[in-house]
């Protein structure tokens, strides 16, 4: 979407193109009322500063709908914006079979320690650095692991956002 559409676009057409960045309602309405933006930097300013301010709750939910690293689909049915996200995102992780095995693995004793997915900014890894980094954060204490998913998540719905809006 070009700028100058995202300005002029209705609210509700707004929230919905911001929603497929990450499903957070606060981050796309607070990015959503302040138009109209100067440029796409500005936007992506807004939408770092609100990040900053999602709470854990929010967070928590925005996971339910975030598909498994390794996973083709979500626990919840994606919009084919998201499901084109999630497929160019983790374009690098390999589809053989040891690589899922061993990603299912990491994912059920993630999920089991900290009771929800494990979440990576997967662009630009492969199968090997996202096990790697999977196997590192399983050491942390929930705490550790709640500001660095926070970050991850932050950083892929800025990433998303960066994608889709042109100057």
């Amino acid at each position: 979407m070009q700028l100058v559409e995202f300005n002029q676009a209705s609210f509700e057409d707004a929230i919905t193109f911001l929603k497929h960045c990450v499903q957070i309602p606060s981050w796309s309405t607070q990015i959503a009322v302040k138009r109209p933006y100067t440029s796409v930097e500005d936007v992506l300013d807004t939408a770092r500063q609100q990040a900053a301010t999602w709470t854990w709750d929010e967070i928590k939910a925005a996971l339910d709908n975030h598909p498994r690293i390794g996973e083709k689909k979500a626990q919840v049915e994606l919009s084919e914006v998201e499901k084109t996200f999630s497929s160019r995102e983790q374009s690098a992780i390999d589809p053989d079979k040891a690589s899922q095995q061993a990603l299912l693995n990491g994912n059920i004793a993630y999920e089991k320690k900290y009771g929800y997915i494990f979440l990576i900014k997967a662009a630009g890894l492969n199968s090997e650095q996202v096990l790697q980094a999977l196997k590192y954060r399983l050491a942390n204490d929930p705490e550790t692991e709640k500001r660095i998913v926070h970050t991850q998540l932050a950083e892929i719905a800025l990433l998303r956002l960066s994608q889709e809006l042109q100057a």
